[in-house]
């Protein structure tokens, strides 16, 4: 056996974002225009193996159990190359991962599956990374899995350069029950890519620098809420935040949406429980899948009203989750 015939296997939990990142201040290092805020889930997690072998010549990366073709196995050998020169390897691995989340509908599939790739593969080629490194290994495969490292609450630190862009934990392991109510409404690949989205956003909206400052003026807002455990201004921070998200996909030129005619069913939906004193709010990523944020009293009132609408396999309630894990 050769000294890197190492197989390490890792999981990641997904999160979502309730301080939004949209726009980067540069693309090739994934460093994001703003800081942003997110919470792990429990229920939507990816895992994968890395095993380095050096007599691979080259990586074979294999995805839910098929082999990816060279363009959709791009950003996974991009991050395997951004691990071997930070190990001075030049060595080739395989790549074995199963998504325990719907790929590019806006399910953040992205942050756990870059979480776990980056664990497992800086553990399989010999680096020794603490948790915060680890994040800006994350981020370079995408910007948010540098938040998935964590569980819980985490803020995404969006810093200067390399070394100040990282993920560090608010709050790992709230003693606050609260649920997420993930609302699959349509789990087909997105037609505009987040990173595409986010770069004619942040070049045409004319709102784009207010945005800015809203996210700093969010993010302080909600970390008071969480200390203070006020779910109302928890979850009306985030539904806002959400939605001027959305506005710059409106305001841009050429405008677009993630949004569905589902996607607003859901949100209608929401609005009139809370109007009948059921307090629940929603969050929208870049896919017309939303989130609803409630509290586990209120949380099957709420999935009795959205089954009147989705069936039940539609509907997933999810809670807090754990940050990585080595299996």
């Amino acid at each position: 056996m050769s000294s890197f015939d190492n197989k390490i296997t890792a999981r990641a939990h997904t999160n979502i974002a309730l301080i939004k990142y949209w726009g980067k201040q540069n693309a090739k290092l994934k460093i994001p225009t703003t800081n942003s805020f997110s919470l792990t889930l429990d229920k939507f997690y990816t895992e994968t193996s890395v095993t380095f072998k050096e007599n691979y010549t080259a990586d074979r990366i294999i995805f839910n159990g098929k082999p990816l073709s060279d363009s959709k196995a791009a950003r996974i050998v991009a991050l395997l190359d951004v691990i071997r020169g930070m190990a001075n390897q030049d060595i080739y691995a395989e790549v074995n991962t199963t998504n325990m989340v719907p790929t590019s509908a806006g399910f953040a599939s992205s942050s756990s599956g870059f979480a776990a790739l980056a664990a497992a593969a800086c553990k399989s080629i010999g680096l020794n990374l603490s948790k915060k490194e680890l994040s800006r290994v994350a981020r370079r495969g995408s910007g948010s899995a540098c938040r998935s490292i964590y569980g819980g609450f985490v803020e995404w630190h969006k810093g200067l350069g390399d070394r100040t862009s990282f993920a560090s934990p608010f709050n790992e392991q709230p003693d606050w029950n609260l649920n997420v109510i993930a609302v699959m409404v349509n789990q087909a690949e997105k037609t505009m890519s987040s990173t595409k989205g986010m770069e004619i956003s942040k070049k045409t909206s004319p709102y784009y620098n207010a945005w800015k400052q809203v996210c700093k003026n969010d993010l302080k807002n909600i970390k008071k809420a969480i200390k203070n455990r006020d779910f109302e201004k928890l979850g009306s921070i985030s539904e806002e935040n959400a939605m001027r998200m959305h506005a710059l996909t409106l305001s841009a030129s050429p405008d677009y949406t993630y949004f569905d005619g589902k996607s607003l069913q859901v949100i209608k939906t929401i609005q009139s429980l809370r109007s009948n004193g059921i307090p629940c709010y929603f969050t929208m990523d870049a896919g017309p899948n939303i989130k609803v944020l409630v509290e586990p009293q209120n949380t099957d009132k709420v999935v009795q009203e959205l089954k009147s609408l989705f069936s039940t396999d539609q509907i997933v309630v999810a809670a807090p989750g754990p940050g990585i894990e080595y299996l």
